[in-house]
């Protein structure tokens, strides 16, 4: 993977981990003025989705060795 195309991921992957704790903080925003928890649960999907992401990115950039 040429160094331009790492730095790119590693980019896009600061973003979504930033958009992972602003999710985290709605969410416990939420929950602490008893906001609906239907709502809280789309929040909690949208963040998973995010960690996901996040997951797929973080694996390209470190790829799995066999030891």
């Amino acid at each position: 993977m040429a160094d331009q195309e790492q730095a790119e991921i590693r980019l896009i992957a600061a973003r979504l981990r930033q958009e992972h704790e602003d999710y985290d903080a709605a969410i416990n925003a939420m929950i602490a003025t008893g906001c609906d928890a239907l709502r809280v649960q789309r929040m909690k999907k949208k963040k998973l989705v995010i960690k996901d992401k996040l997951s797929q990115l973080e694996d390209q950039i470190i790829p799995d060795i066999i030891a």
